[in-house]
């Protein structure tokens, strides 16, 4: 019976130094991170190559509470700011009047857009933000009760803005369908362009003929006209 358990003694496997030494590492390292106080564990922090993508339904700062609804920005001063496409090439732009746009509305019209291109290598763009909060108050309500409670956030389209750019390998039908329906969430009437196509001021289209028209009339033509006109080497007419 000795001889067995001497036998049995001699067939078990002892374990080597660097397997103890491993094992003694291992139980320091997990008291090391049991006996970590809190501060030292709030200074690590994760590394990131890029930052926390924003939605753009939804402002970075949030509601403050004295933001003014207003109304949307009308460019009298000839500027053509956000009426081409930059990014893209292809973009749907408002094309009758300046509006209020809710972030229901321009939620509604990213999905369908993104429906409509499912399983297409695309890339949108959005170029407006909806980041005006807009207050409501009930029926029969009597004056000198603020102004409301916090309805939903919104952004304010001038006319002739571009709403949303597509850059992508799709053939022009397509994205025209697209833009269609898409438009029909939204509240007036919208257009494709494409990139290289001819800026706005307000509702008019710098055309030749319009630029022609413009530079016709009395007075000394509009700082952003003439710049318009040197990059693109229109020839300019002279004043009646």
């Amino acid at each position: 019976m000795q001889s067995l358990r001497q036998s049995f003694a001699a067939l078990t496997v002892r374990p080597s130094a660097s397997v103890l030494l491993e094992a003694r590492i291992g139980l320091l390292s997990a008291q090391l991170l049991r006996n970590r106080t809190p501060e030292s564990t709030n200074q690590s922090r994760g590394f990131a190559s890029s930052s926390a993508t924003q939605s753009w339904l939804l402002p970075k700062s949030g509601d403050h509470g004295s933001t003014r609804k207003g109304r949307p920005r009308v460019a009298t001063g000839g500027s053509t700011r956000g009426t081409t496409v930059i990014w893209g090439d292809y973009g749907l732009r408002m094309t009758d009047h300046h509006r209020r746009i809710s972030a229901l509305q321009l939620k509604n019209a990213e999905d369908t857009i993104r429906k409509k291109l499912r399983g297409m290598k695309y890339r949108l763009f959005m170029r407006i933000s909806a980041n005006i909060p807009v207050y409501t108050k009930g029926n029969e309500t009597r004056m000198g009760t603020g102004k409301g409670s916090m309805d939903y956030w919104a952004a304010r389209v001038p006319v002739s803005r571009v709403i949303f750019e597509l850059k992508g390998e799709i053939h022009e039908q397509i994205v025209k369908d697209a833009f269609r329906v898409a438009s029909a969430k939204l509240p007036g009437n919208y257009e494709t362009i494409k990139k290289g196509d001819v800026p706005c001021i307000g509702i008019t289209k710098l055309t030749p003929e319009n630029v022609k028209k413009l530079m016709a009339r009395k007075g000394e033509p509009i700082g952003p006209l003439n710049r318009w006109i040197a990059q693109n080497n229109a020839a300019p007419v002279a004043s009646a």
